[in-house]
C-alpha cells in the first residue's frame, strides 16, 4: 500500500500574515507535506473580517518555505480569465518547482460575485465556463501555447513561456455528478472532495468510475484526496475537551466531523486514516479544530504522520 500524503487546511480568514507564515513554516520543519488556503474575495459571511488575497499568499508562503507544497481549495474559475491564469499558475510553478498544486472549482459564493459585479449565472454556466479553463489549462501546460475558442472565452494563439520545468498538477473540488465529476475524469490529476460530501464517498467514487469508463480513463490515474476536520487529543482524558472545541468550532453539518471520523486520539486517527487509505485515498487534507495550533501541528507530525 502506498503511503498516505497528509497536508493541512488552513482558510484565512481572521488570520495576520505573521500568524499564517509561522503555521506554514512549521508545517515545512515537521515535515508536513502541503499547507492549502481558500480563494474568496472576503470570509464567507464574515466580509469584515480580515482574509488575505489567496494567489498573493500563496506566493509569499512558497517564497519563505521550503519543501513544502502550497495549493488552493479551490481557486474560484470566475476571478481570473484562463489565459491569464495559466500565466499565473506557470510562473509560479516555476518559482516553486513541484511545490506548487493548482486547485480549481466552478465558485461556490454568489455573494461575493453580487457584491464586486461579477458573472454568477447557473451551475451549468459555471460548469461550462469551468470546462472551457481546464481545456485552456491543459494546452497550456502541454502545448505550450494556447488556441482556443469556446462559448465563454476565445483566446488566440498566446504562448505560455516560460513554460513551467514542473506541470503543476490540476487539483479539482467538487462532487457535481451532471457537471464536476464528468470534468475530473476528463481534467484532473487530482479530485478532492469537500467535507460535505464525506457520508457519500461510495456514491462518488461509483460515479467517477462510471465517468471515467466513459471516455476510457483508468480512474486509478487520478489521485483521490478529501477535506475532513481533525480533532488530535494528546490523551485519553483530553479527548472530550478536543471534541467539544470541534463541534463548537466546525459541527455544522457541512463539515462532515462525524462522517470524518477523525476525532481522538492519535491511535485512532490513525486508524481511521488507514481505513480511507484502503477505501483508495492518497491524500487527506485536515482542519483542525484549533486552526492549526503549534500543538495540534506537533502531535500530526510526531504521532500520526510516521505511520505513514
Amino acid at each position: 500500500m502506498s503511503d498516505l500524503d497528509v497536508g493541512v487546511y488552513l482558510p484565512q480568514i481572521g488570520f495576520t500574515y505573521p500568524e499564517l507564515l509561522h503555521r506554514a513554516q512549521r508545517c515545512a520543519e515537521l515535515g508536513i507535506g502541503s499547507l492549502w488556503i481558500y480563494d474568496h474575495l472576503y470570509g464567507p459571511g464574515a466580509p469584515d473580517l480580515p482574509s488575505l488575497e489567496a494567489w498573493t499568499l500563496a506566493t509569499a508562503l512558497l517564497s519563505r518555505t521550503e519543501r513544502l507544497t502550497i495549493g488552493h481549495l479551490v481557486l474560484c474559475n470566475q476571478f481570473r480569465h484562463p489565459a491569464l491564469l495559466a500565466q499565473m499558475a506557470s510562473t509560479l510553478a516555476e518559482i516553486a518547482p513541484g511545490r506548487f498544486a493548482l486547485g480549481l472549482g466552478s465558485g461556490s459564493i454568489a455573494d461575493e460575485h453580487e457584491r464586486a459585479g461579477l458573472p454568477w449565472g447557473s451551475f451549468a454556466d459555471r460548469s461550462g465556463r469551468l470546462a472551457e479553463t481546464l481545456e485552456i489549462l491543459t494546452q497550456a501546460f502541454t502545448d505550450r501555447r494556447i488556441d482556443f475558442t469556446g462559448e465563454h472565452y476565445s483566446v488566440r494563439d498566446v504562448a505560455v513561456v516560460p513554460a513551467p520545468s514542473v506541470r503543476p498538477p490540476i487539483v479539482i473540488g467538487g462532487v457535481g455528478e451532471k457537471y464536476t465529476l464528468p470534468l475530473v475524469a476528463r481534467y484532473a490529476d487530482v479530485w478532492n472532495v469537500p467535507t460535505y460530501a464525506l457520508g457519500e464517498l461510495e456514491r462518488k467514487l461509483d460515479v467517477l468510475r462510471s465517468c471515467c469508463a466513459d471516455i476510457g480513463r483508468d480512474p486509478a490515474s487520478i489521485t483521490l484526496s478529501l477535506q475532513a476536520v481533525m480533532a488530535l487529543a494528546p490523551d485519553d482524558a483530553s479527548v472530550a475537551q478536543v471534541r467539544a472545541k470541534a463541534e463548537k468550532r466546525f459541527g455544522a453539518p457541512a463539515y462532515g466531523l462525524a462522517e470524518g471520523g477523525l476525532v481522538g486520539t492519535a491511535p485512532e486517527v490513525v486508524e481511521r486514516l488507514r481505513e480511507l487509505r484502503e477505501t483508495g485515498f492518497g491524500q487527506v487534507i485536515l482542519f483542525t479544530h484549533d486552526r492549526g495550533s503549534d500543538l495540534s501541528l506537533e502531535l500530526l507530525a510526531s504521532r500520526v504522520l510516521p505511520e505513514f
